[in-house]
C-alpha cells in the first residue's frame, strides 16, 4: 500500500507539473512579468538632417526588439512613422492621429504582443474641453493634445489592463494641470477592477502640480522599483550625444497591485547617434494578484 500511494503521489506530481504549461495557456498563472515602455519617437522632420526618421527607424525597431517590450506607447508617431513600426509584425497597434481621430497628424499608439494579450476594446479622447473630438485644449496653442487607450486580456494570466498613452501639451501651463485631472477622471470612471498602466510624454517634471496629482493616484513606476533605477534620471536628449540629459518628462504610473521589478531609461545609440531626442522609458512589471486592486492611496 505504501509503495502504490507513493506511486500515485508521483504520478499526481507530474501531471500537475505538466499542466502547468496548459495552465499559463488559459489564462490561470497567477503572475508572468511583461516589459512595458513609453516612447516619443520624435516626429519626422527633414530639417533634423542625419536625426531624420529615416536614418533612425531601424534603430527604433531594433531596440523594441532586443530589449523585449511586450507593451509600449509611443508619441509623435506620424502616420508613415507608425506605419513603419507595424513592420514589427508580432505586435497589434490602437491608437488614431490627432488631428482628425482617424489617421491625420500625431499618434500617441499603443503597441502591444498579439500573442501575449487580447484586446478587449480601444478608444481616444482628446486632452481638451471637448475629449469627444479633435479640438485643442484650454491655453495651448500649437496643436491638439491626445490620449489613446485599449483595454487588453493577459492570455497567461487572464488580467485585465487598462492601457493609456499621453502625450500633453508642452507650452500650456493651464492645459497641462487640466490634462492630468481629466485623464484621471477618465481613468476612475472606466477602469472598473482592471490593472491601469498608464504611459506618456507628459512635458512636465516632477515638482509640477500635474505630476503631483499623477502620483497622488497612480504610482511612479521609477519611484516604487525593486532593484534601483537603471540609467539618467532625466529622459529628454535633444539629440546632443554624450551631454546630459534634461529633463525627465516622460513617465509609467502604474495602479497599486503593479510591481515594478525594475526600471531603466535606455541610453541605447547606434555610434554617435540616438535613435529619438527622448530616451525610451521601461519598466518589467508583475501584477500581484495576492494584493488588492485599486488606485494607490
Amino acid at each position: 500500500m505504501i509503495v502504490r500511494s507513493f506511486l500515485f503521489a508521483l504520478v499526481s506530481l507530474v501531471v500537475f507539473l505538466a499542466l502547468g504549461g496548459t495552465r499559463s495557456a488559459l489564462g490561470e498563472q497567477t503572475s508572468s512579468p511583461l516589459n512595458v515602455a513609453t516612447y516619443n519617437l520624435r516626429l519626422d522632420l527633414e530639417s533634423d538632417g542625419a536625426n531624420a526618421w529615416p536614418q533612425r527607424k531601424a534603430m527604433v525597431l531594433s531596440l523594441i526588439r532586443y530589449h523585449e517590450f511586450d507593451i509600449f506607447g509611443t508619441q509623435e508617431g506620424l502616420p508613415h512613422q507608425i506605419r513603419d513600426l507595424e513592420e514589427l509584425s508580432e505586435f497589434a497597434r490602437a491608437g488614431v492621429g490627432r488631428d482628425d481621430g482617424q489617421a491625420a497628424g500625431e499618434h500617441a499608439a499603443i503597441f502591444f504582443r498579439k500573442a501575449r494579450f487580447l484586446e478587449l476594446a480601444r478608444g481616444d479622447f482628446w486632452l481638451s474641453e471637448t475629449p469627444n473630438k479633435p479640438s485643442k485644449g484650454w491655453d495651448a496653442r500649437c496643436c491638439n493634445r491626445l490620449a489613446s487607450w485599449v483595454r487588453l486580456q493577459d492570455r497567461v494570466t487572464g488580467r485585465i489592463l487598462l492601457v493609456v498613452s499621453v502625450h500633453f501639451d508642452h507650452e500650456g501651463v493651464v492645459a497641462q494641470r487640466e490634462s492630468a485631472k481629466l485623464l484621471l477622471r477618465w481613468i476612475a470612471e472606466r477602469r472598473r477592477s482592471d490593472t491601469v498602466i498608464c504611459l506618456g510624454d507628459f512635458n512636465s517634471t516632477p515638482e509640477t502640480e500635474q505630476i503631483k496629482a499623477m502620483r497622488s493616484v497612480l504610482r511612479d513606476a521609477r519611484e516604487i522599483t525593486r532593484l534601483p533605477p537603471y540609467g539618467p534620471r532625466d529622459t529628454f536628449n535633444d539629440f546632443k550625444f554624450g551631454a546630459a540629459p534634461t529633463p525627465l518628462i516622460d513617465y509609467i504610473f502604474v495602479d497599486n497591485n503593479v510591481r515594478v521589478l525594475k526600471y531603466a531609461t535606455l541610453t541605447d545609440s547606434n555610434g554617435v547617434r540616438y535613435p529619438s531626442d527622448h530616451f525610451p522609458v521601461v519598466a518589467r512589471v508583475e501584477i500581484d494578484a495576492k494584493r488588492s486592486v485599486g488606485l494607490a492611496k
